[in-house]
């Protein structure tokens, strides 16, 4: 067999902030790229208001830089992954805190009208011609502004990337294949890490966690593709530990020994919204049905 079998096959993620492509779906993503597809990672906005979630590197001197901090880790990351990426150029929104939450900021992207903040992703998906687009279910994987934002964008991107009467002028129309959901916070598979490091003795970090959440049989009910990529999962780590300014090496993101998350949680989870080619379901595989790329 070929050393690179998928030479020739296309996928696009599209997320809301760098680091998001490192902490969703990076080891499919790298056992992908691995395999010969080109992988093109498509990041809405800068990331400008994200917390600094890692104490070592909660300095003024990273806060006052820290829109190219990021661009900077962005890069790191790319490099660990092995993908092309854009940047869509849209200010990041923040996280709303607050009861009343305050308004969102004037002119971030949660708040640009949806055909204009469309158009640069419908540009590129011309462009690079995906077979496979992915992003994050309505609610947006959590309900960050950008996050659910991003889900709408990507949606009406994919339709209409395809449609020579829509977006006209940007590029010669081309449909994706399949367009998938991420599903990879859901509640069957924190429960197996959970139940993992019970039983070899350790303390779990989601004891409070599987506490407050409330069990939706029916939401988990929608994955419907389980990628086989644990042999990846190391490329994941390093990939989310470049985004040093979000990523707390000491934290909850480390916290499961690898070999557990291995034996427990092999995959990572999507959910297949649209195909234009012949679906048997469950998958595992974000090609499946995807014989002959063109």
């Amino acid at each position: 067999m070929s050393q690179r079998p998928r030479s020739g096959y296309r996928l696009m993620h599209v997320h809301a902030h760098p680091d998001d492509e490192s902490s969703k779906g990076a080891a499919s993503t790298a056992m992908y790229v691995a395999q010969g597809v080109d992988v093109h990672v498509v990041t809405c906005t800068g990331g400008e208001r994200g917390s600094i979630l890692n104490p070592k590197m909660d300095r003024p001197d990273i806060a006052a830089n820290i829109t190219e901090i990021r661009r900077q880790e962005m890069e790191r990351a790319r490099d660990i992954l092995g993908v092309t990426q854009d940047w869509l150029g849209f200010v990041d929104s923040g996280w709303p805190e607050g009861d009343p939450k305050p308004p969102l900021p004037e002119g971030c992207f949660a708040l640009v009208p949806l055909e204009e903040a469309a158009a640069p992703l419908v540009r590129l998906i011309r462009e690079l011609r995906p077979h496979v687009v992915t992003t994050y279910d309505e609610r947006g994987g959590y309900p960050h502004p950008d996050h659910i934002k991003c889900h709408e964008v990507t949606v009406e991107a994919f339709h209409a990337a395809g449609d020579p009467a829509r977006y006209p002028g940007l590029g010669e129309p081309w449909q994706a294949l399949k367009l998938y959901y991420h599903h990879g916070f859901n509640r069957p598979k924190t429960q197996a890490l959970h139940d993992a490091m019970l039983a070899h003795g350790l303390e779990s970090p989601y004891a409070e966690r599987l506490e407050q959440w409330k069990p939706e049989p029916e939401w988990d009910a929608r994955i419907t593709t389980r990628v086989p990529c644990s042999e990846f999962f190391g490329v994941r780590d390093q990939a989310l530990l470049a985004h040093a300014t979000q990523i707390d090496p000491d934290g909850m993101w480390f916290a499961i020994p690898r070999e557990l998350q291995e034996e427990a949680w092999p995959t990572e989870d999507f959910e297949l919204v649209v195909s234009h080619v012949p679906s048997t379901l469950p998958e595992a595989d974000l090609f499946a049905g995807i014989d002959d790329p063109a």
